[in-house]
């Protein structure tokens, strides 16, 4: 008796304690569709500067709205900057001496992008996004520097 007691406690706060609710829809970020790492190589106009494929990121900001996406080179230049985008087009918006979190004197300025859905094939044979972005840089002001490459597919073949 003195056990069926606590058993009864025990289940009466068990069953009350249950989530009878729903669970919660999980969203993405607003900028997810232009979001990810990316393998690119440095071009200067338009020609491989025999960099090999380097690791960058983009992302949205604390903000999470459409039109701040965070471009991080994780310090092959170094760049870390947050720029304008237009996510219907998928497009970088140009723009002039962006604040450089690496390196608060050199500024960067976009001068164009784009990423495209699918466009790109890898090293590996996969089909994914491709990603195109010129840059400027304040410390050395007239040469346009260009990030080409494809979204990383996580695939081993297409790992640098």
């Amino acid at each position: 008796m003195k056990y069926f007691k606590y058993i009864s406690i025990f289940l009466v706060f068990g069953l009350l304690s249950c989530d009878a609710g729903s669970e919660p829809d999980i969203e993405g970020t607003k900028l997810q569709a232009m979001a990810g790492e990316w393998w690119i190589n440095l071009l200067v106009d338009g020609k491989d500067q025999g960099q090999g494929f380097n690791l960058v990121t983009t992302s949205n900001t604390a903000a999470n709205n459409d039109t701040d996406l965070l471009f991080d080179d994780h310090g092959f230049w170094p760049a870390k900057v947050v720029t304008k985008v237009n996510l219907g087009s998928m497009t970088f918006t140009a723009a002039p001496n962006l604040a450089n979190s690496y390196d608060p004197d050199i500024k960067v300025s976009v001068i164009e992008g784009k990423i495209l859905k699918g466009a790109a094939t890898t090293t590996g044979g996969n089909k994914t996004d491709s990603i195109y972005v010129k840059f400027e840089f304040s410390d050395d002001a007239g040469t346009q520097y260009e990030y080409a490459g494809y979204r990383r597919t996580g695939f081993r073949e297409d790992e640098h």
